[in-house]
């Protein structure tokens, strides 16, 4: 069967490039018992695929079940998908079958995959692997003979990296990988899709169909078309009923069409989110700070001192910078500089304050994580109890510290 029939027998309006490779893959796999991952932006009609996929192979004959991941509350997916045994949980009255094994010899399709708990997502694994399971709330291993097409939205290896989907599951089902192109994606399709549900809304409604002006064409193309074919549907069918004039131009057209500037803005990526600072490593960052700006505060002090010529005494100086300081800013009038002169008096308070500069501390949060813990230890005579209570974490991690750091 060629790539028009198929369209023709499913339903499917596009002639795009792209459009037909993932048709073409559907069709190449559906021969085999592959587990297939479709992917592609919510509402491009990804659920067209795992009946391709089913209708095109040997078990076309046996059940097809298609499950939305998402629709099911997480404390009754595991029973949905692999059953249950009498009085496993309040509420199961009797025993129940679940859909891998209703559909032994057929295909399950399960629809946005991602939203599956990993409890599940590990009962899903081994099927895959073995075709074993077991109903919730027993202990017998049933056999089941299912070809799993699974299907999502969302980037599985963002999820990955935030822990919310399995590594293993998801090489395991994307044996075969097909991706839908999202609408923007196949332009020449977008004003076919249009022109046909407007035939179904004018035969549905009893009214004649849309017709589009050219420039009411090019608004259709140019939008960016976030729902996809959902969203093209959806529109038409709004404009079928509201608008009495048929012929439809840009401005009415705009009308319907949301946030309609987008179109023109470039795609915004996800920043990786930022790296966790915990509160005490933030108050060692904001101890530092201060302790360099005061080291920064002391030689200027020093230089303008040495730089000057005039009896006021250190801690008048030492006053008016202070001042400064605080109110932002880092310099001393120029009057008062040249009123400072450096006498006998005051050289040696002058050459005590050069000595008393600190030296540049050390950045490094394990040497102060390090020298809190001693400190701790030495406040409660080594009682590591008293201690970990003192900094705050649990006597497991001060263990797990004292251990790291080598602390006697």
């Amino acid at each position: 069967m060629d790539i028009q029939s198929i369209k023709q027998r499913f339903g499917i309006i596009g002639n795009s490039s792209l459009l037909n490779r993932a048709i073409d893959i559907a069709v190449q796999v559906a021969h085999t018992d592959l587990t297939v991952l479709i992917t592609g932006e919510s509402g491009t009609g990804k659920e067209v695929f795992p009946k391709i996929i089913h209708q095109m192979s040997a078990r076309k004959h046996g059940h097809y079940i298609a499950v939305n991941c998402g629709a099911i509350p997480e404390g009754t997916i595991d029973s949905e998908l692999f059953g249950h045994e009498k009085g496993s949980f309040t509420g199961a009255h009797e025993a129940r079958k679940g859909y891998f094994e209703v559909a032994n010899g057929g295909t399950i399709f399960l629809d946005e995959i991602a939203e599956l708990p990993l409890s599940t997502q590990v009962r899903l694994l081994r099927v895959l692997e073995s075709g074993e399971f077991m109903k919730v709330g027993s202990s017998k291993v049933i056999k089941t003979d299912v070809r799993v097409v699974a299907a999502t939205n969302v980037n599985l290896n963002e999820a990955i990296e935030k822990g919310k989907f399995r590594q293993d599951l998801f090489y395991r089902l994307n044996t075969v990988p097909i991706a839908v192109p999202p609408l923007r994606d196949r332009k020449e399709d977008i004003h076919l899709l249009f022109r046909k549900f407007a035939a179904d809304f004018a035969e549905k409604y009893r009214m004649p169909p849309l017709r589009l002006t050219e420039d009411a064409k090019k608004v259709l193309e140019n939008y960016y078309w976030p729902g996809n074919v959902r969203q093209v549907k959806n529109i038409t069918e709004q404009i079928s009923i509201i608008e009495r004039n048929k012929e439809i131009d840009a401005l009415t057209l705009k009308n319907y069409l949301p946030h309609e500037g987008a179109n023109d803005l470039p795609v915004l990526y996800k920043k990786k989110e930022e790296e966790h600072i915990s509160e005490r490593e933030l108050l060692y960052k904001v101890l530092f700070d201060m302790k360099k700006d005061m080291n920064e505060l002391k030689k200027v002090v020093a230089d303008m001192l040495e730089k000057s010529g005039t009896e006021t005494s250190v801690e008048q100086t030492k006053a008016l910078l202070v001042k400064d300081y605080s109110e932002g800013a880092l310099h001393v009038p120029d009057d008062t500089v040249h009123e400072v002169r450096i006498t006998p008096a005051n050289k040696e308070e002058i050459d005590n304050f050069h000595s008393s500069e600190v030296i540049e501390e050390s950045f490094s949060l394990q040497e102060k994580e390090k020298e809190m813990i001693i400190k701790a230890l030495e406040k409660y005579n080594g009682k590591r109890k008293s201690a970990a209570k003192e900094l705050g974490i649990s006597e497991r991690t001060l263990y797990r510290k004292i251990k790291e750091y080598n602390i006697n």
